[in-house]
């Protein structure tokens, strides 16, 4: 799992990475409200993990701009010390999809974080990524359109299904570099090189386009009538 840690506790952020990274997890941290929502709207997490009592804005508010201002379905587990029914029933109004009260265990949150994980992408191992005619098979990676089995580089592969999931929305330049290399993208522009053989797979035999380059942003997987036949 890649997770953000929205936590301004250092001990408690230092405990969650020495677990969670020892698990071979990656994990992100924001030590306030205002730089936790602006990593959970512009980076790519499978979860969050929020504190409530933040500096700059606290949690159920990150929440709240975060579903209502930028649709965001990532799920995100509350930590916080306030363990009265009403704090529980304001955190899930929120749009909190689990509660954890501190003092807790380590291994309970994992537990947690992999029910979410599950709920989220759907318990069905043969679960498809669909856009239009372009279907990717999430068990066997692969790829077909219009009944056609795409040939792709696992490279290619990797950037199809980040661009599929976020189907519609548009995917920056960064978070399709940390898709394919983490923290430590290489020199050069290798990502065009690899979104121009995915484009050439994806959409050259085919009239309609999909894979579109934004300028200046990124790319996004869509279908996009009216676009010139080139898919910018």
């Amino acid at each position: 799992m890649r997770l953000l840690v929205i936590e301004d506790n250092r001990q408690l952020v230092a405990n969650l990475f020495d677990y969670f990274e020892s698990r071979g997890h990656v994990l992100d941290v924001a030590p306030d409200g205002i730089t936790g929502l602006h990593l959970a709207t512009t980076q790519v997490y499978d979860a969050l993990i929020l504190d409530w009592m933040l500096p700059r804005m606290e949690g159920p508010e990150v929440l709240r701009r975060l579903r209502a201002e930028h649709a965001s379905e990532v799920p995100v587990i509350m930590l916080t010390a306030r363990d009265e029914l009403p704090d529980k029933i304001a955190g899930f109004r929120a749009g909190a999809d689990d509660y954890l009260t501190k003092p807790f265990a380590l291994p309970e949150l994992e537990v947690r974080l992999d029910a979410l994980l599950l709920r989220a992408q759907g318990r069905n191992p043969h679960k498809r990524l669909q856009v239009a005619d372009l279907v990717l098979d999430l068990a066997t990676l692969e790829a077909q359109r219009a009944g056609q089995v795409l040939h792709l580089y696992p490279a290619c592969r990797k950037l199809l299904e980040v661009l599929m999931r976020a189907s519609p929305a548009a995917v920056t330049r960064q978070q399709l570099e940390f898709a394919l290399w983490g923290d430590e993208p290489p020199d050069g522009d290798l990502l065009r090189s690899h979104v121009y053989e995915l484009r050439r797979s994806v959409d050259g035999p085919f009239a309609r386009k999909l894979v579109h380059t934004l300028p200046r942003v990124g790319y996004r997987l869509a279908v996009q009538e009216g676009e010139a036949t080139d898919g910018r």
